[in-house]
């Protein structure tokens, strides 16, 4: 097993980033994630918004890795759930694999507040787990996943700084995403 954090600081309030971050996928920027999908939306009666999504990804992992696992399929699905508070001002998304499970286990948990001493940035913070099971070569595959999601966590921030950027025109309300 494999623990994995990071920390990103966007300069930018609260709201603004949820909202890019609730658009930030289908993106070409990271063709990792094929399509997502709104299983269910609703506001509980604390006004706050419960997501449910599945996510298409292709994890696009190297041969030897496929042959190692002893599969030669690539194309995975994520289930998502998230929970927008706004009057906490906080987001918190939880996702995991549902297929290759008997192989790996990815159990992300990301989560945006605004800063404790600057309401006016957004922190975000991230934590994965990544179990490969039964594998001789495990610690070695957990650190390739690792990697790779490093890498696309990178993308992912870029990609949420792109949509922030592009405008108040682009944004949507909070209460418009029920709708999506």
């Amino acid at each position: 097993m494999k623990i994995w954090t990071t920390e990103h600081v966007f300069s930018y309030p609260w709201e603004t980033v949820i909202k890019a971050a609730m658009r930030k996928y289908p993106n070409p920027m990271n063709p990792n994630v094929l399509g997502v999908d709104v299983l269910d939306r609703n506001l509980d009666s604390e006004g706050r918004l419960h997501s449910h999504r599945l996510l298409s990804t292709e994890w696009g992992l190297p041969g030897i890795v496929r042959a190692i696992l002893g599969t030669n399929r690539t194309q995975t699905y994520v289930k998502e759930h998230s929970i927008v508070d706004p009057e906490e001002k906080k987001m918190e998304l939880c996702s995991t694999n549902i297929t290759l499970t008997n192989l790996i286990s990815v159990d992300e948990r990301l989560v945006y507040k605004p800063h404790p001493e600057d309401p006016e940035v957004t922190v975000l913070t991230q934590e994965a787990i990544i179990t490969v099971k039964g594998m001789s070569l495990s610690s070695y595959l957990e650190g390739m996943m690792v990697r790779s999601m490093s890498a696309n966590a990178r993308k992912v921030k870029q990609i949420q700084q792109l949509l922030v950027l592009a405008g108040p025109g682009r944004q949507q309300s909070l209460s418009s995403l029920l709708y999506l």
